[in-house]
């Protein structure tokens, strides 16, 4: 590794430390209005939802895989079906995790 790359390095995680650190030492001072705490509560849901969606939708990372042999794609459709329906989280999860296993071991048995 060259000087230059450690030095980038240690600048990448010095300016990630320094931001992150800020909101833990001033965070208690800090007040947000109604607002903004209201949209703070969407963002975990917004950073899973732009995690799983391109794993879901693209699994060979090259193109959209739309079709019924896209396991995930099948996994993902289930959970959001018995999330809908039945507000379970853990039923979402091993009901999904099921139907994936079992579509993969049908189509690739």
């Amino acid at each position: 590794m060259s000087q230059f790359e450690v030095a980038l390095l240690l600048g990448m995680a010095s300016i990630t430390f320094a931001i992150r650190y800020t909101l833990f030492a001033v965070g208690d001072r800090v007040r947000f209005s109604p607002l903004v705490q209201q949209a703070l509560g969407y963002v975990p849901v917004a950073v899973l939802t732009a995690i799983i969606v391109p794993a879901m939708l693209m699994p060979g990372g090259e193109g959209l895989e739309l079709t019924p042999d896209n396991a995930y794609l099948v996994g993902g459709v289930v959970a959001v079906l018995i999330a809908a329906f039945s507000r379970n989280l853990l039923l979402t999860i091993f009901g999904s995790m099921l139907v994936f296993f079992l579509w993969r071991w049908w189509l690739f048995g």
